[in-house]
């Protein structure tokens, strides 16, 4: 679960964060596998890769509970993520208020949710640098706006998507519009927006369904009682599997809906969390990243990314990660026992993946983009721990696929955000992948936008 932060300035040496050869992997480097992988920030580097197992999870409350929120320093002057050899990082603005979700148009300009000032901001970069040629409020007025699509999926659309806090909302939209013409138009309304409040949004790539993840309301279903109205047997026999109810009802799922907002139904139940989802291009399946409940320990349990299946259920409130039941809820559901779907790539717990990305596009210009071993890859923003003892995550990581399949091998890929066990200046969340093949984080410690190319030898 992601939280916030209080900002105290710090004086940070820049060439700690200098992104430089010798943090790059070597080549007989091993994969850490089960508690080998349990480490905190002073162990990451780019290169880094961690394989974790359901069988590797701990049991709960081998460790207290930690309340552990970072303070936020100020970005020192010249500092700069650490990049595996080969790569750079442009800065591309700062001073953002609360730089969110980041998706790019089709004809290449960045749209950046700036949540917390409840607005769209559009940035168009120049051709032969980072720094953007122009730069515009796409839209005010909105209510925690996160999610971001564009409709429909092509080269032409006519609409840009924003998914706020409590409703989906539309602009018409022309290529290259660097401010909406005209006023929102409610698409799905009465969508329940305290406490997890990022909603993402994503089209299906035959633009016939609008996938919609909504965040549950509590940590582990605290208020939701015991038992809906009407009896849970009666609950269950009318519900999707593993459906919520009461202050949670319509809550940790995934939903779809038409275009025009119509036909809504839940595609997934038992996501605590899904802050980031995307649609990997080469089998069309929706994933999704998802932060996992706190108060069971340092380790306890992995947070994850996952396709999403239909009709699937993936354990929240009462179960994580397969069938371990959570103690809170002890002998709560049975019947729900070996039906919770385990994810596709577990991730250390309390890291807080935020957003998503594949870098797996065929239409960079000749000679741009990175190595070809990172086509058919993903890309994931964890903005980092409160509930560790020792500090994990504030990076982006890698998540390796073979074949178009998941090996469950994730590596750092950029980090260096945080400074000391008490502060960071960065916690990325935004990942997007640019018409030019560079990578484009965002990240809300010091409201950064980071634009990632290759230019070494290519592999």
């Amino acid at each position: 679960m992601e939280d916030k932060m209080i900002r105290s300035a710090g004086l940070v040496l820049p060439a700690l964060f200098l992104a430089t050869a010798a943090f790059a992997q070597q080549a007989d480097q091993p994969v850490l596998k089960g508690a080998a992988a349990f480490g905190d920030w002073r162990a990451d580097k780019p290169g880094i890769r961690r394989l974790i197992k359901p069988e590797d999870l701990p049991k709960p409350y081998l460790t207290k509970s930690a309340s552990n929120s970072a303070g936020l320093a100020d970005m020192p002057a010249g500092a700069k993520p650490r990049l595996p050899a080969g790569f750079s990082a442009e800065l591309i603005a700062s001073g953002i208020d609360n730089p969110r979700a980041v998706r790019i148009a089709p004809n290449g300009d960045l749209f950046v949710a700036d949540s917390e000032a409840n607005q769209i901001r559009v940035y168009r970069l120049s051709k032969d640098s980072a720094k953007p040629a122009e730069d515009a409020i796409f839209a005010r007025n909105l209510n925690q706006p996160y999610g971001i699509a564009f409709y429909p999926p092509g080269n032409d659309p006519q609409w840009v998507y924003v998914a706020n806090s409590d409703r989906i909302v539309r602009f018409a939209y022309r290529n290259g519009e660097l401010k909406a013409a005209g006023e929102p138009q409610t698409i799905v309304d009465k969508i329940p927006s305290n406490h997890h409040w990022t909603r993402d949004i994503v089209f299906s790539p035959d633009g016939k369904t609008l996938y919609l993840s909504v965040g549950s309301g509590s940590n582990i279903a605290e208020d939701m009682g015991k038992a809906p109205d009407g009896g849970l047997e009666a609950w269950i026999k009318s519900k999707p599997l593993g459906a919520t109810w009461g202050s949670e009802d319509g809550r940790a799922d995934v939903l779809a809906f038409d275009p025009d907002g119509k036909n809504g139904r839940i595609v997934a139940t038992g996501l605590r969390n899904c802050s980031g989802m995307t649609v990997q291009p080469a089998t069309g399946a929706l994933w999704c990243v998802v932060n996992e409940r706190d108060a069971l320990g340092d380790n306890v349990p992995f947070e994850y990314a996952t396709s999403v299946k239909d009709g699937a259920f993936y354990g929240w409130p009462w179960y994580y990660i397969g069938d371990n039941e959570d103690p809170r809820h002890k002998g709560a559901r049975p019947d729900l026992a070996g039906k919770a779907t385990i994810p596709d790539v577990l991730m250390q717990a309390h890291s807080a993946p935020l957003n998503i990305a594949f870098y797996d596009r065929q239409d960079f210009p000749a000679g741009t983009g990175f190595p070809q071993d990172y086509r058919g890859d993903a890309f994931v923003a964890l903005h980092g721990s409160w509930n560790r003892g020792n500090r994990t995550g504030y990076k982006v990581v890698r998540l390796l696929f073979k074949g178009g399949k998941p090996t469950g091998e994730y590596e750092d890929f950029m980090t260096g955000f945080v400074v000391s066990n008490g502060e960071v200046w960065g916690r990325p969340v935004g990942v997007a992948v640019a018409s030019d093949g560079a990578l484009i984080v965002t990240e809300d410690g010091n409201g950064t936008i980071w634009r990632v190319t290759y230019g070494g030898a290519r592999s």
